[in-house]
């Protein structure tokens, strides 16, 4: 009977009664966090293969193992 009344007096576990964090709050690091995916997304898939923005191949080399790893074919 006391664990569970402990578990009531926790400050972190959401009772009814409390609204969940608004859209207005999240969207901002939703945006943020797709657009961080979509760059990691462009330089494991395409830099330095089918297209450059840098020169060398520091890119392609540094991400190569990934690219395999996510189906990408390089070579």
């Amino acid at each position: 009977m006391a664990a569970s009344a402990a578990l009531f007096d926790d400050h972190f576990i959401p009772i009814r009664g409390v609204s969940a964090i608004p859209v207005e709050d999240i969207a901002p690091w939703a945006v943020f966090g797709a657009l961080i995916a979509l760059i990691f997304l462009y330089f494991v898939s395409t830099e330095q293969g089918a297209f450059a923005l840098f020169d060398g191949l520091y890119v392609h080399e540094f991400v190569h193992d990934g690219r395999h790893l996510l189906g990408f074919p390089c070579h």
